[in-house]
């Protein structure tokens, strides 16, 4: 490696790191830092709305709100971490106590997830969630402070590292650092969804969220330990005032000047701003009226952000009712995030080589301005796709009952086909050992089963699903009524229960398992099974055999064990099956081309926006619209909530046409403001006004120089007159 830069050009030496193939070495250590920390945060954040949901068993909206809540303080901390780092501790200690803040709340969110017991303690009390909720909150607030307060510090702390003759360096660093958050959130969007799909625990077979936050954390504590060796080798550059405290000064003293003097007889001003001119100067008045201007064209964005971070709550929850079965590769519905970095990393440089070139030679202006406007297009088109999904969806979904309605199925346990009747249904013929293909709803609490000739009154529960076992003795008195799922089956899971036909007790197991002993003509509990394939065994004495069948995600069954089983033949074709709730049958890679979309929208808004806000902002201001910038992804988040949480759209699809047409609006909006936008070049208009500043001190220092000699003159005059009075005098 050699430095291609000229050798006899003046160096400019940053800090004490040794310069390896023209970098210096304290850059390595930023840049795992920053890898291992975007490892953490988006490990963590891939689980997070699935944690919510499946560990606190909160409901969709409840899990959303918090989720997006988070997030918003994400995106709203940056603005705090700004103001300590430039104004008092600067960016290196900033980023290290930061950091400690950061690695504690991690700890504190795998410390919450740990629960390994179940809904008793061992002393069969009631075990409440509230110290894992109030653990896992403060977690997330260090978090959010942690990652937030950091973020505007790392990638301008790493740039600090370079001197004046490193610039082509310093631009190599900046892409390897995007590339490093890329694949952090890549690796770590794949490899935590398995971890929480892990079994963990002694006494409870829970997923593992506790394994799939502590890794995250145990990256982030590696992250702080890498930066700290490094420390000896940075430059370290110290504070000098944070330009957006000046900024909001000069804009309260303009608003707070401007209302003063409403009611009295001044001058009107062209701008608002300035009314600030009596104490600030005008170069700085000059630099905030652009950073505002871009600022107004900020207002309509936060809504493309409401829909793009719904990826990690909406969408991953919509993945949960989907078939994730790839053939050789089985998909979590949380790793189904990793399609967006894998698109960012495919797309970023397919469009900035071949697409906008090709649009450029077709004589096509496409500015920024409205390669964001294409990008809230794209966002809009994408939650278009996730509404058809679900709608899809929709339709493989059971029917279960209101709150006023009761279900009813049945499963005939006899040898011998019976008939039943039921109010306002006609007759059913009952194979033998086989159940109804639906389940019948009623209004009535009570209703009266037709057999042959007996009827039977069967109570019903409001709100409930139950199944009617019917006797191989009709004239039994005891006719059983099973409790049965309300709800699909969480995390992708299957739940499986076995009826025993038999007039003798059977076991029944299996290695992920265990359904223990069966009473005669009695039935089981549900337990959960994975996907794939299973296989179980009944046991009853001294005698056994196996029972095998493939699961997908997400139904429920109910397998019957008939009383003329016989334990030496073929259990495989004796035993039937109860399909109580149809697997999940839309499958996964229907939600690619949402995701196709919004991270095509993402590159052309939030690269593209990130790139127009740097060009349009002063040398001394690109802080302030990086902080506004952010500020918008927080507001987004918020918009969330509001929907989230009062709109209470009852069908999902629906809310998803909802957001799609919210920003739909909203980029008509924003079209008609870049209309009206002309840009500038901050650099020229900087320029002119020092150099009006410049011609101004020059003509106060002629103005001084012909004071000076009008003093000077005045006072040669005075000195011969007084000599001419002397003069007389003494005459």
């Amino acid at each position: 490696c050699t430095d291609n830069e000229d050798p006899k050009k003046e160096k400019k030496s940053k800090g004490t790191s040794k310069v390896v193939c023209g970098y210096p070495l304290s850059i390595f250590f930023i840049i795992v830092n920053e890898f291992c920390e975007r490892f953490s945060y988006y490990g963590m954040r891939a689980v997070l709305v699935l944690y919510f949901k499946y560990f606190f068993h909160w409901d969709d909206d409840m899990a959303t709100s918090t989720y997006h809540i988070f997030v918003a303080l994400c995106y709203l901390t940056p603005i705090l971490g700004a103001i300590v780092a430039d104004s008092w501790l600067g960016k290196f200690k900033t980023i290290i106590y930061l950091s400690i803040v950061y690695a504690i709340g991690q700890v504190a969110l795998a410390v919450s997830a740990v629960h390994d017991i179940t809904d008793k303690d061992r002393n069969g009390i009631p075990d409440s969630m509230t110290f894992h909720i109030v653990l896992s909150m403060v977690g997330l607030f260090l978090i959010a402070l942690g990652t937030g307060g950091i973020k505007p510090c790392v990638a301008a702390f790493g740039g600090d590292q370079f001197g004046d003759h490193q610039e082509r360096q310093r631009r190599t660093f900046f892409s390897v650092f995007y590339l490093c958050i890329n694949g952090g959130s890549l690796l770590s969007t794949i490899i935590t969804p398995i971890l929480r799909a892990q079994e963990c625990g002694i006494y409870s077979k829970q997923k593992c969220y506790s394994l799939a936050f502590g890794v995250p954390a145990a990256l982030m504590v590696v992250a702080l330990v890498v930066f700290i060796i490094g420390s000896g080798m940075y430059y370290k550059a110290e504070p000098q005032g944070n330009i957006m405290l000046d900024v909001c000064k000069c804009i309260g003293f303009a608003i707070k000047n401007r209302f003063k003097h409403r009611s009295k007889q001044f001058p009107k001003r062209q701008h608002w701003m300035d009314w600030s001119e009596e104490k600030y100067d005008k170069l700085l008045i000059a630099q905030i009226k652009m950073v505002l201007k871009v600022l107004f064209l900020y207002i309509p964005l936060p809504m493309f952000w409401t829909l793009f971070d719904q990826k990690g709550s909406r969408w991953t929850l919509q993945a949960t009712n989907m078939d994730g079965n790839f053939g050789l590769l089985v998909i979590q519905p949380d790793q189904m995030q990793t399609v967006n970095p894998i698109l960012i990393l495919t797309l970023v440089p397919i469009m900035e080589s071949v697409i906008y070139p090709l649009i450029k030679k077709c004589g096509l202006n496409f500015t920024p301005l409205r390669r964001m406007t294409v990008g809230m297009i794209m966002a809009a088109i994408a939650f278009v796709c996730a509404a058809l999904v679900q709608l899809q969806i929709d339709k493989t979904l059971p029917t279960f009952p209101s709150a006023s309605q009761s279900q009813l199925k049945l499963l005939n346990m006899g040898s011998n086909p019976v008939t039943v009747k039921l109010p306002d249904n006609d007759p059913l013929v009952l194979p033998a050992t086989q159940a109804s293909d639906q389940f019948f709803t009623f209004e009535a609490e009570m209703v009266s089963v037709l057999i042959g000739n007996m009827t039977k009154t069967i109570p019903l529960a409001k709100g409930r699903r139950q199944t009617l076992l019917i006797p191989s003795n009709i004239n039994d008195i005891n006719w059983l009524l099973t409790d049965d799922l309300t709800s699909k089956p969480q995390e992708g899971n299957n739940a499986i229960r076995f009826v025993n036909g038999m007039n003798t007790t059977v076991n029944v197991s299996t290695p992920a398992a265990d359904f223990g002993l069966i009473e005669s003509l009695y039935y089981s509990n549900y337990s959960q099974i994975k996907n794939g394939k299973a296989t179980f065994t009944l046991q009853s004495g001294s005698q056994s055999c196996k029972y095998s069948r493939d699961f997908g995600f997400g139904s429920s069954y109910t397998f019957l064990i008939p009383g003329t089983l016989d334990f030496e033949g073929n259990c495989q074709e004796s035993i039937t099956a109860a399909e109580d709730i149809k697997p999940n049958s839309v499958h996964m890679a229907l939600q690619i081309p949402q995701y196709f979309f919004i991270t095509a929208g993402e590159v052309m808004f939030s690269v593209t926006g990130l790139e127009f806000s740097y060009s349009q902002a002063p040398s001394n201001m690109k802080s302030v619209l990086q902080a506004g910038w952010l500020l918008t992804n927080a507001f987004g988040n918020f918009i969330v909530l509001i929907v989230a949480e009062l709109a209470k759209i009852p069908k999902q699809w629906a809310e998803y046409v909802l957001f799609a047409s919210l920003l739909f609006a909203v980029c008509i909006i924003f079209s008609i403001m870049a209309y009206f936008y002309t840009y500038i070049n901050p650099a020229e208009i900087e320029a002119q006004f020092k150099q009006k500043f410049d011609e101004d001190d020059d003509d106060k220092s002629q103005l001084q120089k012909e004071e000076v000699e009008m003093v000077k003159k005045d006072s040669i005059k005075s000195h011969k007159d007084e000599d001419d009075t002397a003069k007389q005098t003494k005459m």
